[in-house]
């Protein structure tokens, strides 16, 4: 699994659109700037920590998937952050292993999850944000 596999082909521009109008969750890939952005705004925000080579991760991207497209979720930003190459961030963030979590509402941090495969946990997590 690659992280365009999280975004899925064509979906990238689909995802761009949806956030331009605020008007679904979405998932995107980590982006310095975007992500500067969205915790200025003090967005809902989700940043999940993936791997290429971890078994977690593959088991968390259908979940992901399904509660972005959950309107309890509209408004929600995936970040989803390369764990092998985003080492500044997961050193700002504190993240140690991938399959890992931050959820951020109100321009801070309400909780995070390493190797949760739950979907009413991630639900959870992920409603923390609202």
């Amino acid at each position: 699994m690659n992280l365009a596999h999280w975004v899925g082909r064509g979906g990238f521009a689909l995802l761009l659109a949806s956030l331009s109008v605020g008007a679904a969750a979405a998932e995107v890939p980590y982006d310095k700037a975007r992500f500067a952005a969205a915790l200025e705004r003090c967005a809902p925000i989700v940043v999940a920590f993936v791997a290429d080579w971890c078994s977690t991760c593959s088991v968390q991207k259908p979940i992901v998937t399904e509660l972005i497209e959950d309107p309890k979720f509209k408004g929600v930003t995936v970040f989803i952050a390369d764990f092998d190459k985003e080492l500044d961030l997961r050193k700002r963030l504190r993240v140690a292993q991938q399959s890992t979590f931050v959820a951020y509402k109100g321009c801070k941090e309400v909780g995070r999850s390493t190797g949760q495969t739950r979907k009413d946990a991630i639900a959870r997590l992920f409603a923390k944000t609202l």
